[in-house]
């Protein structure tokens, strides 16, 4: 089997890739980026190249199949049309490269963002991404553009990945010594470790999965829990303050990503994950929040 696989030198993509190249079944991985990919091995050949460019598609031609990792997550100092551009025109031409190409199976990667909030939400719930949030519209705009134009492509929803190559604003903010003070009941979250996406990612090509599917380890935590197991006597900040900080830092540093990044923390947001099950025979092997936030007590 021939892999290609975009966003090759994004973070998730440090764990996806060492598991596709120990597989047996896979021959050759192509990994794309628009930097080149660290990562090195003997079925792996890096490609420097935008997924929007003729050189990603003519890397389609004769590809059994493609996982598509590349989204920008955090704008920083990108305008909000150059990022739109990335990451929902990009990403259409890039899936529909690839379905004129006949590539036999296609992986998509997105995200719980879509959803918005709620408790036990499955994949037929309606899309209703946080309105603040740039990252979750755009996956939003891209998975309905898939349930109406590729409806057979497989559709991966992790809620937030954790782990050792996780985004930074996340260590950050699970490491942080205070924490934001938010009313109770506390807004219950959920984590999965990036080796338990990256076997989804694996299971999904060799059972070629089409429809979509939430991924998340079975364990739930608040944002208090997460700060206050590393740090027991962290003080609480005021949600409006933190909120002045994070904005007043993205503002002149482009450090953290938007405001709205911050709405997903007030909300609580898990999800049902029978359907990996099911079909996918997928099952996270790190179930405990604390073990995959890295926190020991």
């Amino acid at each position: 089997m021939r892999i290609v696989v975009t966003g090759a030198a994004g973070r998730l993509a440090r764990a996806v890739l060492p598991m596709l190249c120990a597989d047996p079944a896979i021959a050759r991985v192509t990994g794309i980026d628009r930097i080149p990919p660290a990562f090195g091995h003997a079925k792996f050949e890096p490609v420097v190249a935008d997924i929007g460019d003729r050189t990603a598609h003519a890397r389609l031609r004769g590809a059994d199949a493609l996982v598509n990792l590349a989204f920008v997550v955090l704008r920083g100092r990108l305008s909000p049309s150059d990022m739109r551009r990335s990451n929902v025109d990009g990403t259409r031409v890039l899936l529909s490269a690839a379905h004129d190409a006949k590539v036999g199976s296609i992986v998509q990667l997105s995200s719980a963002a879509v959803y918005g909030h709620g408790t036990g939400i499955a994949e037929d719930a309606p899309l209703a991404p946080l309105p603040r949030f740039r990252y979750a519209l755009h996956k939003a705009e891209v998975d309905a553009w898939i349930a109406q134009a590729l409806p057979g492509i497989a559709v991966l929803r992790p809620t937030i990945i954790l782990g050792p190559h996780a985004q930074p604003l996340l260590k950050r903010i699970a490491a942080a010594p205070c924490h934001v003070r938010l009313p109770d009941p506390q807004p219950r979250l959920q984590c999965v470790h990036e080796d338990d996406v990256a076997r989804a990612v694996v299971l999904a090509l060799a059972q070629r999965g089409s429809g979509v599917f939430n991924l998340a380890a079975p364990t739930e935590f608040s944002l208090r829990e997460l700060v206050l197991a590393r740090h027991p006597h962290a003080p609480g900040v005021p949600l409006a303050l933190a909120r002045l900080a994070l904005g007043f830092a993205w503002r002149t540093t482009g450090w953290g990503g938007e405001p709205g990044w911050f709405d997903g923390i007030t909300e609580t947001l898990t999800l049902d994950c029978a359907r990996a099950r099911t079909v996918l025979g997928w099952r996270p092997r790190h179930e405990q929040w604390r073990e995959i936030a890295g926190v020991i007590e």
